[in-house]
C-alpha cells in the first residue's frame, strides 16, 4: 500500500482495516468520527455473523493517540451490545492469540504498525483471530458508507472489562513449543540489544528473553511513550543507534521490532545488519532441518531464498501474493510448516496464522544456540541475494492494468506469475511489477545475486514500460 507523505491529511480505507494520520476534517483523517464509523461498521458486520459470542477484544500499540482512539472503539461496541475486553498495551500477535483463547467473535488491533507517530488504524480480525478477508472487508466498508447502525438500548449495552495477563500467557505458550529449546539459549548466555522504538515492544521482549534465559540485555528506547525515537519502520537506514552499539563489540546480537510487534528485524556482532528479508530464510532453516523437512509459503515479492532452503530440505515452497491474508490462505492450503513475509512477518501455525515477532526471536534463537554459529557466520551460510526496490509514476490517464498485460505478453516465454501483478523469473533472478491501489504508480521488485544485476533488471523493465506507453501514446 503507497502513503501520501506523513504530514498530510490522509485516511486509506481498506479491506482489512482504517488507517489514517490523527486529526482534520472528518472523512480526510483519522478524527473521532471516522474512528466512531469505521468501528460501529465493524460491529455491526460482527453481529451480521450470527455467532454465540458477542466479545471483541481490542488491544493496542504505545502510540500517543491509542489510548483515545481505544477509548472511542471500546465504547462504540458497547454502544452496539457488544462485550468488550481490552488488553491494553499490547502486541498485534497477543491480541490474535487472545480471539480464539477468549472464545471471541472478533478483534480490533489499534496500531498504524510501522507507519510515523502522526498514523493510527484499526486492524480488523475475524473469531480466529486472523485478519478478514476481502469479502468480509468489502461488507465493513459498504456499512461504513451506508452508516446503516442500530445502537442497543440503555438496557442491553455491552459490558467492558480489562486483561493485562495475555502478554504473559502468550509468552507462556511461545515457551512450550517443542522447537523453542531454552536451555540451549540459557546455556549460550547471549547478550543482546533491544530496540523497541518507544513502543510496546519495550515491555514485550525483555519479558521474552528473561523467559528465555537472556540475562544481558540492553535497552534501547524500549519506554512506551509512544514518541518514536525514529522512524518506525525497522529498515538498515533507521536502525543507525543499534549498530553503532554492536559495532563496539560486547554483544551477540540486536533485535528490532516494529510499534506492534510483528515484524523482526535483526543485527549482527558487527552491527551489520541480517536483513529483513533472512529473519524468516533463518528461521525456516532451522524448523526445516528440526523437522526434517516440509512446506513453506512467503509473497511473491521476498526473496528466493526462502526457496532455496525449503528445497535443500527436501521440501516445497509456494509463492502467495501480497498481504498476510493471502499468505495465511495459501499456508493453509498447502499445509506450510512455516511461512511468512521478506519484512521480516514470521507466521509459525503451530502458535498461531499471525505475523509474529515474539515467537520469532524465540526461534531464531534458538536456531542460533543451537548451531553455535555468531550472527555474521550465520548470515553468511545462506546465499546471498539483494532485491532493488524501484517505482515508476504514471499519469492517471495511463491504464496500468494495461501495462501490466503487456508486460506479461512481452515476456511470455519466461515463467511468468499473475495472481498479485506481474512476476517475471529469470533462472534465479525475478522482477515483481505490482500497481499501487491509491496513486498511478507501479512498483518493480528485482532480485538477483548482486546489487548490480538486479538494479540492472529493475531499469531494464523499467524501460520496456516507458516504450509500451510511449507506443499506446
Amino acid at each position: 500500500m503507497v502513503f501520501q507523505k506523513i504530514y498530510c491529511v490522509t485516511l486509506i480505507k481498506s479491506i482489512s482495516g482504517i488507517r489514517g494520520t490523527i486529526g482534520g476534517p472528518v472523512g480526510q483523517g483519522l478524527t473521532p468520527l471516522d474512528v466512531v464509523k469505521y468501528a460501529a461498521a465493524y460491529g455491526t458486520w460482527v453481529k451480521s455473523q450470527a455467532t454465540a459470542s458477542k466479545l471483541i477484544v481490542i488491544g493496542r500499540d504505545a502510540r500517543l493517540s491509542g489510548d483515545m482512539v481505544s477509548r472511542l472503539v471500546a465504547a462504540t461496541l458497547q454502544g452496539l451490545g457488544l462485550d468488550v475486553c481490552d488488553l491494553g498495551l499490547s502486541t498485534t500477535p497477543t491480541v490474535e492469540m487472545a480471539v480464539p483463547a477468549k472464545n471471541a467473535a472478533g478483534g480490533i488491533i489499534l496500531t498504524a504498525s510501522h507507519n510515523p507517530k502522526q498514523w493510527n488504524a484499526l486492524k480488523l480480525l475475524n473469531a480466529k483471530g486472523e485478519f478478514i478477508s476481502d469479502t468480509d472487508g468489502q461488507q465493513v466498508l459498504a456499512s461504513a458508507e451506508s452508516e446503516d447502525f442500530d445502537f442497543a438500548p440503555v438496557t442491553k449495552l455491552g459490558q467492558y472489562t480489562t486483561d493485562n495477563t495475555f502478554l504473559k500467557k502468550h509468552i507462556k505458550a511461545i515457551l512450550a513449543l517443542p522447537l523453542v529449546d531454552v536451555e540451549a539459549i540459557r546455556a549460550r548466555n547471549f547478550r543482546v540489544v533491544v530496540d523497541a522504538v518507544n513502543s510496546s515492544g519495550g515491555i514485550a521482549v525483555p519479558l521474552l528473553l528473561e523467559a528465555l534465559g537472556v540475562t544481558t540485555i540492553e535497552k534501547l528506547h524500549c519506554e512506551p511513550t509512544g514518541d518514536f525515537a525514529h522512524n518506525p519502520e525497522p529498515l538498515p537506514e533507521h536502525l543507525r543507534d543499534i549498530a553503532k552499539i554492536l559495532e563496539k563489540g560486547g554483544f551477540d546480537l540486536g533485535i528490532v521490532v516494529d510499534p506492534d510487534v510483528d515484524r523482526l528485524a535483526l543485527v549482527s556482532e558487527n552491527g551489520q545488519m541480517f536483513g529483513e528479508e533472512y529473519t524468516l530464510v533463518a528461521v525456516a532453516d532451522y524448523v526445516l532441518k528440526t523437522l526434517g523437512g516440509g512446506n513453506t509459503v512467503s509473497n511473491l515479492s521476498s526473496t528466493r531464498a526462502l526457496r532455496d532452503v525449503t528445497e535443500k530440505a527436501g521440501g516445497h515452497y509456494a509463492a502467495a501474493a501480497v498481504g498476510e491474508v493471502n499468505v495465511v490462505t495459501k499456508m493453509k492450503e498447502t499445509n506450510a510448516v512455516i511461512g511468512g513475509e521478506g519484512n521480516g512477518g514470521i507466521i509459525y501455525p503451530e502458535l498461531h496464522y499471525g505475523r509474529d515477532a515474539l515467537v520469532g526471536i524465540a526461534l531464531f534463537l534458538s536456531h542460533l544456540a543451537k548451531t553455535g554459529l555468531t550472527m555474521s557466520r550465520l548470515r553468511n551460510s545462506y546465499p546471498s541475494y539483494f532485491i532493488s526496490k524501484n517505482k515508476i509514476e504514471l499519469t492517471p490517464e495511463i491504464d496500468t492494468d494495461q501495462v501490466l498485460v503487456q508486460m506479461e505478453k512481452r515476456y511470455a516465454k519466461q515463467p511468468v506469475n499473475t495472481i498479485d501483478g506481474v512476476k517475471i523469473e529469470f533462472d534465479k533472478e525475478w522482477v515483481h511489477l505490482r500497481k499501487s491501489n491509491t496513486e498511478p504508480i507501479i512498483r518493480i521488485y528485482a532480485e538477483s545475486d548482486s546489487n548490480a544485476t538486479a538494479d540492472y533488471l529493475a531499469q531494464k523493465i523499467i524501460g520496456d514500460i516507458k516504450e509500451i506507453i510511449a507506443v499506446k501514446a
